[in-house]
């Protein structure tokens, strides 16, 4: 009796060494009537079992062997095109984020079932079947968080992306055709209150826990505005006052961190940006893509409708983020001018979640008005963005890598040699 050591060497052995070429023509011969099966099977070099599942109609002509794959070569094919787009576009994916989007691909396929399939098998075998299209690279182990000084590098990086979309889409000279959107956070809720003796009889103090509203602002070098997303924490306020007080066109959303995620950006994108964005095209989109994931819905969507997207590199949204370097600080010192926050008078005007989005409307209003214009669009210029200078930039700011070990972080995706470069994935415009 073999061995199971034999055994294994001979299915080890046993794999397939004709072609789909030859059985096709195999296949031809035999069905022409001018060979039986063995005769082709001989002369082409196929097994004769196969030829004849092939003419019984038993197998399909051109399948493959082993078990189905669970998302289409060709919904693979364009997951490997999309993970190369991200990657070129300054959003390389992790393991886990393109095992989500084929996830996605799959559940769009499957609409029944409840999850997903894929999981560590279907990724060494992606990896495997795509070993040519794509590497993995390990990420650099620098501090997360803000840090004083961005890795020159990166921000170099960056300004060579920029200026190869630009000059691919003709942006140069179009700031209203260039965006930016970032997200800032409020604090709501009652602080410890100073309070005359005779008042403070029967004061019960409110709970010390403060919910938390974030609004996600979008505006293009030129200091127009899409309406602003406001986001709630763990639910909406109650009524409908918040959503008839708010800034005119706002769109609405909760989350339990009350900051955006990928479905409340996709919700954005949808909801709010390709509506009230101008219809020409194309649109550059830049913000900062690592603090919350893109979604493949988002992403098909922007290259349909001719939204390219450009993430900025981690860590240096202080510096390189138009609305964070000068909109934000002003409608900040507005909020708090309006709510009393930060004064140091015995009262203070606490505003809830219900109220929050009438305040704001009158701290917005301070972005359609003239001084507000222009200190968008001093944003986009102090960041280099728009008129496009890289040299714009404190060197103060920045930092060599030299010295910085690469750690064993999250594998990204990158692009290999001989794939489409940046320029001719611009120029490529929208899928269809």
């Amino acid at each position: 009796m073999p061995s199971r050591n034999h055994l294994d060497k001979v299915g080890r052995n046993k794999k397939k060494k004709w072609t789909e070429e030859a059985m096709e023509r195999a296949l031809t011969e035999v069905k022409s009537g001018r060979c039986t099966v063995r005769q082709a099977a001989k002369a082409f070099g196929v097994p004769k079992s196969s030829l004849g599942d092939r003419v019984s109609g038993r197998v399909t002509p051109g399948s493959r062997s082993g078990p189905a794959r669970l998302i289409t070569s060709a919904d693979e094919k364009l997951l490997v095109e999309f993970s190369l787009y991200m990657s070129k576009h300054g959003f390389p994916l992790t393991k886990q984020q393109v095992v989500s989007f084929a996830s996605s691909i799959y559940k769009r396929q499957h609409r029944r079932v409840a999850f997903s399939k894929l999981g560590q098998t279907w990724w060494l075998n992606f990896r495997k079947r795509q070993e040519k299209n794509i590497t993995i690279q390990p990420a650099d182990n620098v501090v997360r968080g803000r840090a004083v000084c961005v890795r020159k590098e990166a921000v170099d990086q960056f300004f060579r992306l920029l200026n190869t979309v630009i000059d691919t889409h003709r942006l140069r000279d179009l700031p209203g055709q260039i965006y930016n959107c970032s997200e800032t956070g409020y604090q709501l809720g009652r602080r410890k209150a100073v309070l005359s003796k005779p008042t403070s009889l029967g004061y019960k103090p409110a709970s010390s826990s403060r919910d938390h509203v974030s609004v996600l602002a979008c505006f293009n070098a030129a200091g127009e505005d899409v309406p602003p997303f406001i986001i709630y924490s763990k639910a909406y306020p109650g009524g409908v006052c918040y959503k008839t007080q708010g800034p005119p066109n706002a769109l609405y959303g909760w989350s339990e961190s009350g900051y955006v995620n990928s479905e409340l950006f996709k919700k954005w994108f949808l909801k709010l940006f390709l509506i009230h964005a101008p219809k020409v095209r194309p649109l550059l989109l830049i913000f900062d893509g690592h603090k919350s994931t893109v979604s493949l819905e988002v992403v098909e969507s922007a290259r349909k409708d001719g939204i390219v997207l450009l993430c900025l590199p981690p860590h240096c949204s202080h510096i390189l983020q138009p609305l964070d370097t000068g909109l934000f600080v002003v409608l900040k010192q507005r909020f708090a001018s309006l709510t009393g926050d930060g004064c140091t008078s015995d009262s203070h005007f606490i505003i809830s979640k219900k109220e929050f989005s009438g305040v704001f409307n009158r701290t917005y209003q301070i972005a359609k008005e003239e001084e507000g214009v222009r200190i968008v669009k001093e944003g986009f210029r102090k960041c280099g963005i728009f008129p496009l200078n890289h040299y714009s930039l404190n060197e103060i700011h920045l930092m060599s890598t030299h010295g910085i070990s690469p750690g064993a972080g999250d594998s990204l995706l990158k692009s290999t040699q001989g794939m489409h470069s940046v320029a001719e994935l611009a120029a490529a415009g929208p899928s269809s």
